[in-house]
């Protein structure tokens, strides 16, 4: 379990930084005026040279198939609410990369985030658990055959 975490805490920073860069490449090449054409290759034309986007997507590749792997080893319930915790890591480079206001409420709900994927986590120890015992009483050698 812990090679998981540990690809899961690398992934959910891989993950923040790339979506980070996509944020802010966003920015610099603003969006459509209006949707015409021409404006919209205008868009694309900008998006597919802005080195922050293009950088934001690669990441966000690379997360991507960390979760094919983390997926392949892990259950579902489990993977998929700790990949959350890249809410908290979004959150501080939002604030103190793109200078984002964070507000006390916005905070008050990534720590929440952070609860249930802490419980999530929890719970995954306690299945371990119940598997070892259950493994344990069917190797037992004063089981009749």
């Amino acid at each position: 379990m812990a090679k998981i975490l540990i690809i899961l805490v690398i992934a959910a920073i891989i993950e923040s930084v790339g979506i980070t860069y996509l944020a802010g490449g966003l920015k610099e090449i603003h969006g459509a005026k209006e949707i015409t054409v021409s404006e919209i290759a205008r868009v694309l034309k900008s998006g597919a040279t802005n080195w922050k986007i293009l950088l934001g997507i690669g990441l966000e590749a690379v997360f991507f198939f960390a979760l094919l792997y983390m997926l392949s080893v892990q259950d579902l319930s489990f993977v998929w609410p700790l990949t959350s915790l890249g809410f908290i890591v979004t959150t501080l480079a939002a604030q103190f990369i793109l200078g984002e206001k964070v507000s006390a409420t916005r905070w008050a709900g990534v720590l929440l985030i952070a609860l249930g994927a802490f419980l999530i986590s929890y719970s995954l120890r306690d299945k371990e658990q119940q598997t070892a015992a259950q493994t344990a009483s069917n190797s037992s050698p004063l089981r009749p055959e």
